[in-house]
Parts: structure tokens; sequence; C-alpha cells
């Protein structure tokens, strides 16, 4: 049990060229696809890989999910199961003539009667060159390519290259896996992992869906001598604290703030807070969780709670007085008001469909009685003739057209019924009303 379950029976290679024990993790790497934990919807029978394995023919793909998930091991026994030759790369530590010494390698064996799969860890590492230099072997077939990835592969990758691989989303261990390799790991030591329930559940929390993470943290309890079982407290002072997985310009980033944004849309204040803690726990800048907010305050709410966005500009510079983390209360707040309040997004809508018709209209001129006429030759043009000023109409509403003589009237804004909007639109009723009795339209 203590070799490398895919090579030869001998102790690992540690750095500097010497030997020692085998990582935990090393020890536990599944046999088969089937010892694989919380991926069964691509490995079992009528997942993608378990459908290849079952047919015995291997389509170029790309893995991608997050860090300690299976990657590297579901390629390692993909090769295995269809009898292919597993030839391993890391866009890391390789470049262009380690991918022509791969292929030239891969064709030798093609001639031999012998496929390839290549496997390219961190795939998206290498540069678009590179990544197109893929392309003629994985057509010809000289190889299968796996590449693993944690970054989206629609930003990652070539679309050339997409076109050709298979996307498959390998999930976050979830704590039915993470709990069954804490159990395979005290079957391999033979004994119990001494931390209480408690601690055990603290433990798999700790982990994040990481896998490769929680049997190293397992190998470290292994590793002492610990006389009674540890709290969730004393495990929190023997093992380091994790952060979360968050890469500020990167999916997590992305993902979270677009989680943030719906929570909004959706009215869950509850949601939403946790979200926003989300982020500036693992270390996102405030003041751009904040410009979300406030784009949020003009885009779903707008005019049915105006104060929204004098909320958002208040926070602004509460933070930017008081800074962090005492101010991010501030930030709180405005995530928390823009949650509860009426939503619209009246004036969004409006701003699409005014851009689209000043786009369509081009050069328009305004009509002339809304024109001023500072010299008398544009008064003899008629620039001016027939303007109403409003605030001599008994009711402050002349009811005039500011429309292009070419143009219809159009409407752009709809206020919603809802919130302040609702006033808003009784008062564009009435304003229509007094438009159509004075004949201004």
């Amino acid at each position: 049990m203590a070799g490398d379950l895919f090579g030869d029976d001998v102790p690992a290679a540690q750095p500097g060229g010497t030997t020692g024990p085998v990582p935990l993790a090393e020890r536990l790497r599944p046999r088969t696809l089937a010892d694989v934990v919380g991926q069964e919807h691509l490995t079992g029978p009528d997942g993608a890989i378990g459908r290849m394995v079952a047919a015995g023919q291997l389509s170029s793909i790309i893995l991608w999910g997050p860090p300690g998930t299976g990657k590297t091991t579901i390629a390692r026994l993909l090769a295995e199961a269809v009898g292919m030759r597993f030839a391993p790369l890391s866009a890391v530590f390789s470049g262009v003539a380690d991918l022509r010494q791969a292929f030239a390698e891969a064709e030798k064996m093609a001639a031999a009667g012998k496929r390839t799969l290549l496997f390219v860890d961190e795939i998206h590492r290498f540069n678009r060159a590179q990544q197109d230099g893929f392309l003629p072997y994985v057509e010809r077939g000289t190889v299968v390519l796996v590449g693993a990835t944690t970054e989206n592969p629609s930003f990652a990758l070539n679309a050339a290259l997409l076109s050709r691989a298979q996307v498959l989303v390998l999930h976050r261990l979830g704590e039915a896996a993470l709990g069954t390799l804490i159990g395979r790991a005290e079957a391999e030591i033979g004994q119990r992992l001494p931390v209480t329930d408690e601690a055990r559940a603290s433990l798999i929390a700790s982990a994040d869906g990481d896998g490769r993470f929680l049997l190293n943290q397992v190998e470290t309890l292994f590793s002492v001598t610990i006389d009674a079982p540890l709290d969730p407290a004393e495990l929190a002072q023997f093992l380091h604290r994790r952060m979360p997985v968050y890469d500020k310009d990167r999916d997590g980033h992305y993902n979270l703030i677009s989680a943030l944004h719906k929570a909004l849309r959706g009215s869950d204040p509850q949601a939403s807070l946790y979200w926003l803690a989300r982020m500036l726990v693992a270390g996102e800048e405030p003041l751009y969780v904040l410009r979300r907010i406030t784009r949020f305050a003009s885009e779903d709410i707008g005019l049915a709670d105006p104060q929204a966005l004098v909320q958002c500009l208040a926070a602004k510079d509460a933070y930017q007085f008081l800074g962090s983390p005492e101010g991010e209360l501030a930030i709180v707040q405005a995530c928390l008001y823009c949650a509860t309040a009426p939503k619209s997004n009246a004036i969004y809508a409006a701003q699409k469909a005014a851009w689209a018709a000043a786009r369509e209209t081009g050069s328009l001129a305004p009509p002339a009685n809304i024109l001023n006429a500072p010299t008398k030759l544009m008064k003899d043009l008629g620039y001016g003739a027939g303007y109403s000023y409003d605030h001599d109409a008994p009711d402050g509403f002349s009811g005039d057209n500011y429309w292009p003589e070419e143009m219809a009237p159009a409407q752009f804004y709809r206020p919603v019924d809802r919130g302040f909007e609702k006033r808003i639109a009784e008062r564009l009723a009435w304003w229509d009303d007094r438009r159509r009795e004075r004949g201004g339209e």
C-alpha cells in the first residue's frame, strides 16, 4: 500500500533527490474510477467518462474544477481503463520544447500501435499560440488531449481548442465525499482520527471541498501523539487556518459578485449578506464590492426607491473616512438597504431603449419651438417661435411637443407599480392626460 499506485512499488522521490515516506494523499489515490469520490456524475455508468470507458473510446476533454477534486487522478485512471499510454505535462513547468518532445514520442508510439493520452495540468497557463500547437495532433489523433484547469475554459482557452474538446465540470467535494476520504485514511493508518465528532465536522468544513488539502491535514494529525481527542477550538490551534479559495481576478471573483447581485435582485437580504461576507472575508477590495452595489442601486432599484443610490454613496464616504474594518459596516448597511428596497429596472430598460433610438435616428434636429434664438437671423428662421413657457401655464404644464418633427413620440421609461415609481407613474399619467387635452400629441 505504501507505493505509487500508478507505477512501481518504490519510495517516492523527495526534493533534493532523497527518498522518504509516500504522502498519505498519494497512498490513498484511487485505483479505479469507481474509487473516485464526489464525481459520480462523470464517472458513473451514465456519466460522460463512464460512457467513454464502457465504449473503450476516449475523446479529448477538458476537466474543469476546483483544486483537490481529482482531475489528475481521473486522467490517469482513464488512460489505464482503455489501455492508453499516459503522458503527463504541467503547463507551469513546460515550454515549447517539452510539447514538441511529447508530440514526437506520441507519434512514435502511434506508429507502434500504442495510443497516447496527453494530460496537461493547468492547461490555461499555456498562451494562445501554444494552445494552437495542440490542434494538428488532436485532429490527426496522435494524442487524446485531457487538459485540467481551475479557470473558466470559456475565457482561458482558445475557441479552436474548445471546439475539439468536451468540457467536463468537476464539483467541489461535499461533506459525504470528504468524510469518505477520512474513513479511508483511518483504515490506511489503522486508527481513528484523534478528534471529537464536532472537530471532525470542523475539519471537513475547513477543507472547502479540497480532498488533497483534507488528507494533508489528516496526515498532520496522525503524525503526532495526541493524548485526548481534540475539540474544535483545540483543532483550530493545532492546524493552520485555511483561507477561502478566492482569486480576486478570476472565477471566484466573478462568481461571487454575480451571486451577490442576484441575491440583491431577488430581495433576499440574508443571502446577500452571506455573499458579501464571503467576498470581504476572502480579501476582496471593499470599494469594488460597493461600486457593484452602487451600480445595482441604479440598475435594479432606480426610482422605485431613490434613496438606495444615496445610501450607497453615503457608504462610500463612510468607508473612505473610517477604513477597514469599521467602515465595512456602512457597506453592510448599503447592501441590506438595497436588498430590502422595492425593485425596478425601468431606468436600465429606458437607457437601453433611448440609446438604441438615438443610434437609429442619427442627427434629427430638435423642433424649432424649443430652440434658443439669441440672434435676429435665428429668430427670422423660426427658432423659438411658439414656445410655451411652462411656468406661465395655470398648472405649470404646457403640453408642448419636444420631439423632432420627423420622429413620433416614444416611450422609453415605463415606471413599475412599486415603491416611489408608483407615484411617478401616476404623475406621468396625469401629464399624458393634460397633453391629450391640449393637443400636444
